[in-house]
């Protein structure tokens, strides 16, 4: 792994002007924050290419790490980053704020152990696919007028199109796991939209991610123990942590404050696009005309749920 992050998708700078800009972003919590000055929809879409290189990466270190070992790396680097940078005045929180954080690390915990368990037989590309069926339920659950049902329709058949053009070859306890992980993706977006309304700031995310870590140690601490024989390995697991954790998870929760719950889950019908164009840019997968189709589709049904939002629809608030 280089320092330029050239082998996780190109990014021209140094890693240490990466964790500059994190580091910015993160301490900056007056309001508004520079974040909420940016649609919340580019929040959105940042955090999918984020997290989809990131998960890249992260593959890549699967032989040497193993997919709990990452996982484990991955929230627990991202989580002392957190806690060092804004150190959340947790003595303060009530049980209400708790509950949230905690809630949302298992969310997390659930999410990235039992998808990276996927990826360890199924594509990257299939596995995102497989797994927004979560996030498009949710969608559904939650749709109060026609034209959602069709836009989900249209995402849904992306999906599946997308599905069908290689997921024959992957093993079905697979994509089962990758299925599981959209559940538990599903109760991420909820879990996420209650600690932007209980606590300000990253702060939640914080103290989330560092339970999420806790939850995994037990299936990862073997992997993960690499590290101490190949330091070198440290730098890709921090890589992975930025792009797929803090970065991303950062993003999202600030987006959920201005957007609908629904709204956010069909947006995020774009993963299984951004995971075919990290496979292959990171992982050399080909694109074929099935997939060029499905990702067309997927990105349709994004645009229009978006663009057919009302302005009566309401944000997800976060309590002053």
């Amino acid at each position: 792994m280089q320092a330029c992050f050239a082998a996780a998708g190109g990014f021209s700078c140094p890693a240490a002007r990466v964790v500059q800009e994190v580091t910015r972003l993160l301490a900056s919590r007056s309001v508004p924050t520079p974040s909420e000055r940016v649609p919340a929809p580019l929040l959105v879409l940042t955090a999918i290419v984020s997290v989809q290189v990131g998960s890249s990466v992260a593959k890549g270190l699967f032989d040497d790490l193993g997919a709990a070992g990452i996982t484990v790396l991955r929230l627990g680097l991202a989580a002392l980053l957190l806690l060092a940078l804004l150190r959340p005045a947790v003595r303060a929180w009530s049980r209400e704020s708790w509950t949230a954080a905690l809630l949302l690390g298992g969310a997390m915990a659930g999410m990235n152990l039992v998808f990276y368990l996927s990826l360890r037989t199924v594509p990257l590309g299939v596995a995102v696919t497989v797994e927004f069926l979560g996030p498009l339920l949710l969608a559904l659950v939650q749709t109060r007028r026609a034209v959602d049902l069709l836009w989900a329709a249209v995402a849904a058949a992306g999906v599946a199109l997308l599905g069908l053009g290689s997921a024959t070859s992957a093993p079905l306890s697979g994509l089962l796991l990758a299925f599981v992980a959209g559940l538990f993706w599903a109760g991420y977006i909820l879990a996420s939209a209650r600690v932007g309304q209980q606590l300000p700031g990253t702060d939640g995310l914080a103290v989330a991610l560092a339970f999420a870590a806790l939850l995994v140690l037990p299936f990862g601490a073997s992997g993960a123990a690499a590290v101490l024989e190949h330091p070198s390995l440290l730098l890709g697991a921090l890589a992975v942590a930025l792009l797929s954790s803090v970065i991303s998870y950062g993003l999202e929760l600030s987006a959920l404050r201005r957007i609908p719950t629904r709204v956010f889950g069909i947006l995020m019908s774009l993963e299984p696009a951004a995971a075919a164009v990290a496979g292959l840019v990171v992982l050399g997968e080909a694109l074929g005309s099935r997939e060029v189709l499905a990702l067309v589709l997927v990105s349709l049904a994004s645009a229009g749920i978006t663009l057919a939002r009302r302005r009566d629809d309401p944000p997800v608030q976060p309590l002053e």
